[in-house]
């Protein structure tokens, strides 16, 4: 498929494709959600600070950053809320951004992107890759979902009172992405 705009290759549909790329936060967001008592309850979160941008190169090389603000987590108890800012968790205050920097993504034949960069948490940054899906695409705007495991001890968070905390955390991206000129 062919970008009208900068006439390149885009396997995206829609026709999105090289240029850069800057995300909505009103249309995106992203959620967390992890068993807690010994797996018979899900805490479910979500983030209100968020920010990214990135470029597709006309030869589909992809690079980017999702910044999401550690303070603006919401489980709907502030308590935990609180707790989760601390260092015991995401370490807010020493380091107020959860940030992911793509460093590569490649389209298969049916549209589903393989993303991979760097995930930092807590100020330890890990590789990360993952499969993403096209929600929406056009010339000039992009939606990515995602669906993420997240082990939470590969960024030193601990804490795990009479073991009620079990297994990885699961983040969902809805990222809607709008392409601007340079």
């Amino acid at each position: 498929m062919t970008d009208a705009v900068n006439g390149a290759t885009s396997g995206l549909p829609g026709g999105a494709g090289a240029g850069h790329w800057v995300l909505d936060p009103q249309r995106s967001s992203v959620g967390i959600s992890h068993k807690t008592m010994w797996g018979l309850m899900t805490v479910r979160g979500s983030f209100s600070e968020l920010k990214g941008e990135g470029d597709v190169g006309a030869d589909g090389s992809v690079n980017g950053t999702l910044e999401v603000g550690a303070a603006s987590v919401d489980t709907k108890n502030k308590k935990r809320d609180t707790h989760l800012r601390s260092a015991d968790f995401f370490d807010a205050d020493a380091h107020p951004h959860i940030t992911f920097a793509a460093k590569n993504a490649s389209v298969d034949g049916d549209g589903a992107l393989a993303v991979s960069g760097d995930l930092e948490v807590a100020g330890k940054s890990r590789p990360l890759s993952f499969a993403a899906k096209v929600s929406e695409a056009s010339a000039d705007s992009a939606t990515l979902v995602a669906e993420v495991p997240i082990d939470r001890a590969d960024f030193g968070m601990s804490w795990n009172q009479m073991g009620m905390v079990k297994g990885p955390a699961t983040v969902s991206i809805a990222a809607h992405f709008t392409r601007r000129a340079q």
